[in-house]
């Protein structure tokens, strides 16, 4: 069975991710992609929150510090500032998908275009 990361470490990768939504776990997915880039490609599932928003929108959304939030964006960079800017905030069961979509179209789901 896929285990979640301890609380230590802010990536998830997405092989887990995926084996995570089909073991039927409960998670909030965050897309910190630009809304441009939303329009091209997405993840079934994903809620799209702009990182140029992220802090405004966050404060809206997240109340429960218990909930497991992944983010991600095209490669890992904008969704690791993300995970670092909720953990911040309070919330300890934040990752940040490693490699972002790009690599979630590579090893999970060929079907996601690639930019």
């Amino acid at each position: 069975m896929t285990s979640w990361p301890d609380a230590d470490t802010l990536e998830i990768e997405p092989g887990t991710v995926a084996a995570l939504q089909q073991a039927g776990e409960e998670f909030l997915l965050i897309d910190c992609r630009e809304e441009d880039e939303w329009n091209v490609c997405r993840i079934d599932g994903a809620v799209l929150m702009p990182l140029s928003k992220f802090g405004e929108l966050a404060r809206e959304r997240f109340s429960d510090a218990g909930e497991r939030v992944v983010i991600h964006c095209h490669h890992g960079m904008r969704s690791a500032q993300a995970a670092m800017f909720l953990r911040q905030y309070g919330m300890a069961r934040v990752w940040s998908m490693a490699g972002g979509i790009e690599a979630w179209a590579l090893e999970v789901d060929a079907l996601v275009p690639r930019y």
